[in-house]
């Protein structure tokens, strides 16, 4: 029996446990670590003309033929989530707490910020956390009712493609020579449901696209410092990656009172124990630049912008740090009209 205990610990099995649901059980295998350690901060931001903020991906600027762009939370004219006494905000979302005319101003000062012109078209997606992709044209720009799906790719110049997030991960990619354009909104179900890894094999059959050929960026999003979710996504990753257990750690979250002053907490805890957790984090920035490796682009091509929602909510949109109380942030890609 004890070969067969083997193979099922290498498997993460357990047998005869009673009592306790069937199926994937989480093991110390993974590593753990505290949430600094896993920060990644943000780039400074640009500020357009118009007070706008946004992130570049580096070196993108070199490719003159491209706009792209990953907005903040920065600039513009919304008063729904920001305190009395602070500037208006840029709201990108249609959300139930916004008005929808300073909305549409909002995206105007993007547009203009990333192309120079507030009337840049700007096509958007109804976001569903799937694998599914669009290919837009100037038809889709500004429905009243947008397709539902979280993929944007097009080859048509003068277009904004545009994912929303306030968590998920957006990635941005743009093939060099074909100029094509391409965005993905990647939430964890849309990540397991592989839309970038999807997205770019779209990009090569209906459009001949090259993986050497693409450059991908990763915008800011969710980070494995604030990221706890259950083993229930835990479980689905593995069922879809061989290296699911990489994207993952045993987070403790630390108390900063508790640190400074360890001796106030000596009699509520027993010694020993002043970390809380371990919480299961998943790295969703690195389950998306593995997907684009997986598809074929090249490691020195993909670039991590940095920042996580969650952390820098003076930057940032989050709904899990603001708990569901949040505006929506955009990141753009387009292709500059000759």
């Amino acid at each position: 029996m004890q070969g067969l205990d083997s193979l099922f610990a290498h498997a993460g099995l357990v047998r005869s446990r009673r009592g306790t649901p069937a199926g994937i059980t989480r093991e110390l295998r993974l590593e753990r670590a505290m949430p600094q350690e896993l920060t990644q901060t943000a780039p400074e931001p640009r500020v357009a003309a118009n007070g706008v903020e946004w992130l570049a991906a580096p070196g993108w600027n070199r490719m003159q033929w491209l706009w792209h762009g990953f907005s903040t939370r920065r600039g513009g004219g919304s008063r729904a989530y920001c305190s009395e006494d602070a500037p208006g905000e840029l709201n990108l979302g249609f959300t139930a707490s916004d008005d929808r005319a300073v909305v549409e101003h909002n995206r105007r000062l993007l547009a203009e910020a990333i192309t120079g012109s507030a009337e840049t078209p700007l096509v958007t997606l109804k976001h569903v956390h799937s694998n599914v992709l669009v290919r837009a044209g100037a038809a889709d720009a500004g429905l009243s009712v947008p397709h539902k799906g979280d993929g944007l790719v097009t080859d048509q110049p003068g277009l904004l493609l545009a994912v929303q997030t306030a968590d998920c991960i957006p990635v941005l990619v743009a093939d060099t020579k074909r100029r094509v354009v391409a965005a993905f909104h990647a939430g964890w179900r849309g990540t397991v449901k592989r839309i970038v890894e999807t997205g770019v094999g779209r990009m090569r059959l209906e459009f001949g696209c090259r993986p050497e050929d693409l450059v991908a960026a990763i915008g800011p999003g969710i980070g494995a410092c604030c990221y706890s979710v259950g083993d229930e996504v835990l479980s689905a990753f593995e069922s879809q990656f061989a290296y699911a257990r990489e994207l993952f750690r045993e987070v403790y979250d630390s108390d900063p009172v508790r640190i400074r002053y360890p001796m106030l907490f000596l009699t509520q805890r027993a010694p020993g124990h002043s970390p809380i957790g371990p919480n299961l984090h998943v790295d969703l920035t690195e389950a998306n630049r593995r997907q684009l490796l997986d598809a074929g682009v090249k490691a020195a091509a993909i670039r991590v912008v940095g920042g996580c929602t969650s952390c820098q909510r003076e930057l940032f949109f989050s709904h899990r740090g603001s708990q569901g109380f949040a505006g929506r942030m955009m990141s753009v890609i387009g292709i500059r009209v000759r």
